[in-house]
């Protein structure tokens, strides 16, 4: 009886921040996939951020990608994607060699601290492509993972 009612307890609160997140700003509701649903389709790089984030130019530097330098099995490889930049507002990961390079997109609140961690899918040994919005700029890092299982069927 005690477990239900943990259970219960942990869901209204999770619910509860959740709704004081919204409310807050914190947390925008809105179609997020409608809006770069065609950045995640195949296509190259380039055309991938244009759809993503409005724009292929960046420049290189301000951000750090953290990934291992081989990859056991291709279908979780861990990354963490950092940058020094003030306003960052977009970081999107990219797998180059993927056949759907986008891999993620995440938009951040208001000063929020630039770091995003997670696992993604690799098919081949890649660079895995890091970008960041910061005002009207992009920046990039990049980091070579080699991959000796693949995670998109190989």
């Amino acid at each position: 009886m005690n477990s239900k009612r943990r259970v219960l307890l942990k869901g209204t609160l999770a619910a509860g921040t959740v709704g004081v997140a919204v409310g807050a700003g914190v947390l925008t509701p809105r179609n997020v996939l409608a809006e770069t649903r065609g950045a995640f389709q195949e296509g190259s790089m380039d055309e991938i951020l244009k759809t993503a984030l409005g724009s292929d130019r960046h420049e290189a530097g301000h951000v750090r990608v953290e990934a291992p330098n081989i990859a056991e099995n291709g279908a979780v490889v861990p990354v963490t994607v950092e940058s020094d930049l003030d306003g960052v507002t977009e970081i999107a990961i990219l797998a180059a060699a993927n056949s759907t390079p986008l891999t993620s997109r995440y938009e951040l609140g208001e000063g929020t601290r630039p770091k995003i961690s997670t696992r993604i899918k690799m098919g081949e040994t890649s660079d895995i492509v890091a970008v960041v919005k910061s005002g009207d700029g992009l920046y990039s890092g990049r980091k070579e993972v080699k991959v000796t299982v693949g995670g998109c069927g190989g």
